[in-house]
């Protein structure tokens, strides 16, 4: 029931009301909202660079983009519905489309199907260049009616020659768009869906705030996950605006030194492998190589999709500096760890040096007050026979009395008589041992 107008009579009908009205609800849409940016103000009419005859519109308030399509294409989305619902309830935060509504009008005998997605490109930021991705090279380039276009979307092809060296992220990003990337090519080739774009926006920092003199336009998107940035930052609460925020959800990034702001988002999820599909490729793969065109099987387009996206589109830095810091940081560490292990003798060589000083102090096995000495030549041959040397001494030759008498700075060991029960005896009479006899320390 619709108030008085003077349009000639149609029939609007809404699908899965109850399922849509969820994900508005896990998007935090109000319903009053929702029909105020629907209804309140004319769409703005958008061109469509793809090769499909859909129509598109932009809420005035660059909250939602409503897209016409074919009656195939709703009666996927509806038989698609329980499995996306499961993907929303156990990831809400992901670059797939997010379908607010799907609607027929039918008016004078033509039906017309109507979807309400998230917008991916805000108006209010100005994309210097726009591309749609889909990782083949077969006939991936913008043709010339598309470049003459002030805002032209350009293709795979384009994309490697203006920018063949990537787009960089820091490592954290990176690895955060890429899982995101990946958990939502899994899903689509559950589905058994192929043929979807990346639709990327970039925008130059430097040439935006040169073109808005310096001062962006701070109008933030109030739909939930709706930004590039909140669709890959996990599984945390969705992040508070922020004063004086002009990224508008932007994705941080760099080329050449140009620090940039990427907006992104999959796009044309609605397109299985039919057998229509399959003929297509088949035919194709007839005239061309069968890997480098956009329609294939599943499985193949998903990795196909990925390694295009990791190894040409998006990239790495590698934070030299402040690997090399911690590097040296580490290195000190170790080095200072050494210095103190050597400089430290451990418990056990403690206790092994205080056994050997206290065994050169005792009366068995001093020698008159001079350090262990061979026997002389004449009883050397019975003696060696019954002597083992044991532990050791680096630093001294010989040792005087005056070392004798501080035994804390002794190096040499004792000299343990194993084979008999007693030490060697000696003459007391005898004169001390001359300079000749052989001071030995292992």
């Amino acid at each position: 029931m619709t108030p008085a107008h003077h349009y000639p009579d149609f029939r609007f009908k809404t699908y899965a009301p109850l399922a849509f009205r969820y994900f508005r609800e896990l998007f935090g849409i109000k319903p009053d909202d929702y029909l105020y940016s629907i209804c309140n103000e004319p769409l703005i009419e958008l061109t469509n660079p793809g090769a499909s005859s859909s129509w598109f519109y932009l809420t005035s308030d660059d909250e939602f983009i409503i897209k016409t399509v074919t009656p195939k294409e709703a009666e996927f989305l509806q038989k698609l519905l329980p499995g996306y619902y499961m993907n929303l309830n156990q990831n809400p935060r992901t670059l797939l489309p997010k379908f607010y509504g799907l609607y027929c009008v039918q008016c004078a005998g033509i039906n017309i199907r109507l979807v309400v997605m998230n917008n991916v490109l805000p108006r209010a930021m100005k994309m210097h260049y726009k591309y749609d991705l889909k990782g083949s090279t077969y006939k991936r380039r913008a043709s010339r009616k598309e470049r003459t276009k002030g805002s032209p979307t350009f293709k795979d092809l384009d994309f490697q020659e203006m920018m063949s060296e990537g787009l960089f992220f820091d490592p954290e990003t990176h690895s955060a768009l890429m899982k995101t990337l990946q958990r939502d090519c899994r899903v689509l080739e559950s589905f058994k869906i192929m043929d979807y774009s990346l639709l990327l926006g970039v925008h130059v920092v430097e040439r935006g705030l040169r073109e808005r003199g310096g001062r962006g336009d701070s109008k933030r998107q109030k739909v939930l996950y709706s930004t590039a940035l909140e669709s890959i930052q996990g599984d945390g609460k969705a992040a508070k605006p922020v004063p004086d925020d002009d990224t508008l959800g932007g994705i941080p990034a760099k080329h050449k030194e140009e620090k940039l702001l990427i907006f992104l988002g999959i796009i044309d999820i609605l397109q299985s492998y039919r057998f229509i599909k399959k003929v297509e490729h088949s035919w194709k793969a007839l005239v061309h190589d069968g890997d480098t065109i956009s329609v294939h099987r599943p499985s193949f387009y998903a990795d196909r999709f990925l390694k295009f996206m990791g190894g040409t589109v998006f990239k790495k830095t590698h934070p030299l500096r402040g690997s090399s810091r911690r590097k040296r940081t580490s290195l000190h560490a170790q080095r200072s760890a050494s210095q103190e292990l050597l400089s430290t003798p451990t418990e056990p060589q403690k206790e092994r040096k205080t056994q050997s000083l206290a065994s050169l102090d005792s009366p068995d096995m001093s020698c008159g007050g001079q350090p262990d000495v061979v026997p002389s030549s004449a009883d050397l041959g019975e003696v060696c026979s019954a002597l083992t040397l044991s532990s050791s001494c680096s630093s001294a030759s010989r040792s005087d009395a005056s070392s004798e008498s501080r035994g804390e700075r002794r190096t040499s060991s004792a000299t343990l008589v194993l084979g008999a029960a007693t030490p060697p005896s000696r003459d007391p009479s005898s004169a001390p041992s001359s300079d000749s006899e052989l001071d030995v320390y292992l």
